[in-house]
């Protein structure tokens, strides 16, 4: 029986072949991983997008000659016999490292000029050159592997949403410009002069008319585009989410639904890592208390608390003084297990001072000829029963530290946050190895715009108000503090110190949004002209309805282990927002701006 011919460029991938394939004739193609020269007898490391295979041309071989040729990043294929490799040079660290092909025949397919960086070995490179070459970028193994990982993720995500009830639809990229909090990109219409489209920031509103259109269940893997100033924790331009979106629901049903979802993504790719079961349910107001933020690393065992008490009418009059002056002073403490040495207290306080602030005040406690002693210079300004208090509130001991800050929570929140992150980092307190998730709830609906004296939303301006109307018209006959005191349905997802979800219950009552945009500064009119789609549907018959967007790239970010997220994307743009691989953005021909009504202003001179 003759053999089947062999594919013209292979006959198995470059992670196919096992011990079982030994003495089978194969093909293989891909790139020269690298090449070694033993001896006089040459090992080309063959790569694709399965995997390496060892290729082995000894001067035998009867194309040793073309083998000798062969550099890095070439494209050849290679037909030979596979061997199994004796025990002592089997590679474990590939799936091909139990045999060898010892080739017989090989044909160069594509050459490649010198390399302007190094695909084998993954060193450390320019950034500008790793974008502009980002077709050599994506050969390397973590970076092709975590492009690999996202698509699993994301497939997963799908399957996930599905087995929850949910269908994907898909909503229109070219819409109308809406106020999502960042610039929208324009897109100039050639057949309405002087009009244009915007790429959607996120699909909110469209998901919400699809659920008052009756198709209860909505989602989406959505590519959402913002003009934002550039930030180290989003790329620039464009993002991609998993959108959704539910009817007939309250808070707890997205919550009770997404919690699942998300965690199976998790489990499924931590390779082992724990991953919080129940996630735990933070009010912001307590987020802001407990940890300094609303996106709090919980794998951080530090909880501050308030220790106002303690200090009021104190010997430590700086805070004694303060609480006096102004009700709103709190003082907060942030407990420091195992930072009980004067030398980390003084370095938390060096980095304070760093920071800006005028520094950071300590106390600590030692270990004494068997009696625990506090020791700095707050301990000796309040006294032996108010620094045993504190100590007692905190539950710490002997070899532990704490550190205060005072004033109004308002401004000084962050920088607690900030100290609190950095005591957990420098004690190495963080347990890094695992994925640490939680639910923050009641946020502010509004807030105060201090620069332009009014108030605005805090978060998502469609969500519903806790408390709906009457709750609006309290406030505001109450005025700007009872304003401001009102929390919305709005929530979001965490995980190790990243915000991956957020969403709200939302507003679908007319009057009700209506009242809300008025406080907010904006009228009736400007509602109807603004979201004019979104309200009048609502004219007739919308359902409760709220939903959740979380972020495919901060995801696959976390799970990953990738440090930014271009290492995580296909063909991201740089800091500045430009594409060094296609040259964009880039000057419009006259006939292009001509076509487009559009005329193109000179800069002004700076």
């Amino acid at each position: 029986m003759t053999a089947a011919p062999l594919h013209r460029y292979r006959s198995h991938t470059c992670g196919a072949l096992r011990p079982a394939d030994a003495g089978s004739t194969v093909r293989l193609s891909g790139w020269v991983h690298r090449v070694r020269d033993h001896g006089g007898v040459l090992f080309i490391d063959l790569r694709d997008h399965y995997g390496i295979t060892q290729i082995v041309a000894d001067p035998d071989s009867p194309c040793f000659a073309a083998a000798e040729t062969v550099r890095a990043e070439w494209v050849i294929k290679v037909d030979g016999v596979v061997k199994e490799r004796a025990a002592s040079t089997v590679n474990p660290n590939i799936a091909t490292g139990g045999i060898e092909l010892f080739a017989r025949d090989l044909e160069v397919l594509s050459k490649a000029e010198e390399l302007p960086l190094p695909v084998f070995g993954e060193l450390e490179y320019p950034e500008d050159i790793r974008l502009k070459y980002r077709f050599l970028d994506l050969r390397r193994e973590t970076l092709h592997a975590n492009i690999v990982k996202r698509t699993q993720i994301i497939s997963h995500m799908r399957k996930l949403m599905g087995e929850a009830g949910f269908t994907e639809y898909s909503t229109p990229i070219l819409t109308a410009s809406s106020p999502e909090g960042a610039r929208d990109f324009l897109v100039p219409s050639r057949i309405h002069p002087g009009k244009f489209y915007a790429l959607p920031q996120a699909p909110q509103q469209y998901k919400q008319l699809l659920m008052v259109s009756g198709f209860d269940r909505y989602f989406q893997i959505a590519p959402c585009f913002r003009d934002e100033d550039p930030r180290a924790d989003r790329l620039p331009g464009e993002f991609y989410q998993l959108d959704l979106e539910m009817s007939f629901i309250e808070q707890e049903d997205v919550l009770s639904t997404m919690e699942p979802v998300l965690r199976g993504v998790f489990e499924q790719f931590a390779d082992g890592k724990p991953v919080t079961q129940s996630f735990p349910r933070i009010a912001y107001d307590d987020a802001i208390r407990m940890y300094g933020s609303d996106k709090p690393d919980l794998r951080n065992p530090i909880i501050m608390q308030d220790v106002t008490e303690h200090f009021a009418g104190s010997g430590f009059k700086v805070f004694a003084g303060m609480i006096e002056r102004d009700p709103k002073t709190r003082i907060w403490a942030i407990p420091a297990k195992t930072g009980g040495s004067r030398a980390f207290c003084d370095r938390m306080n060096g980095w304070a001072q760093a920071q800006g602030q005028p520094g950071l005040g300590y106390m600590f406690w030692r270990e004494e000829n068997g009696a625990r002693e506090p020791a700095g210079p707050i301990a000796k300004n309040i006294g032996d029963e108010r620094t045993e208090a504190i100590r007692a509130q905190l539950g710490l001991e002997a070899g532990d530290a704490c550190f205060f800050v005072g004033g109004d929570p308002a401004k000084f929140y962050k920088f607690a946050g900030e100290a609190r992150n950095r005591a957990g980092e420098e004690l190495n307190l963080i347990d890094k190895d695992q994925f640490a998730l939680c639910w923050i709830i009641d946020f502010p609906f509004y807030e105060w715009n201090e620069d332009e004296k009014m108030i605005e939303f805090s978060h998502n301006p469609f969500s519903m108000p806790q408390g709906g109307m009457e709750a609006l018209v309290k406030a505001q006959a109450e005025g700007r503090d009872a304003l401001t005191a009102i929390k919305a349905y709005q929530y979001d997802m965490v995980c190790n110190g990243f915000e991956i979800a957020s969403g709200g219950i939302r507003n679908h009552v007319p009057e009700t949004m209506v009242k809300a945009f008025e406080i907010a500064g904006l009228s009736r009119e400007t509602v109807e002209e603004r979201f004019g789609g979104l309200y009048r549907a609502f004219q007739y018959g919308a359902p409760p309805h709220g939903g959740m967007a979380a972020g495919v790239d901060r995801v696959v970010m976390l799970i990953t282990g990738a440090k930014n997220l271009r290492e995580i994307s296909l063909f991201p743009m740089n800091q500045q927002a430009m594409d060094l691989l296609m040259g964009s953005p880039a000057e419009a021909s006259a006939k292009q701006l001509g076509e487009l009504h559009i005329r193109v202003m000179p800069q002004a001179k700076k």
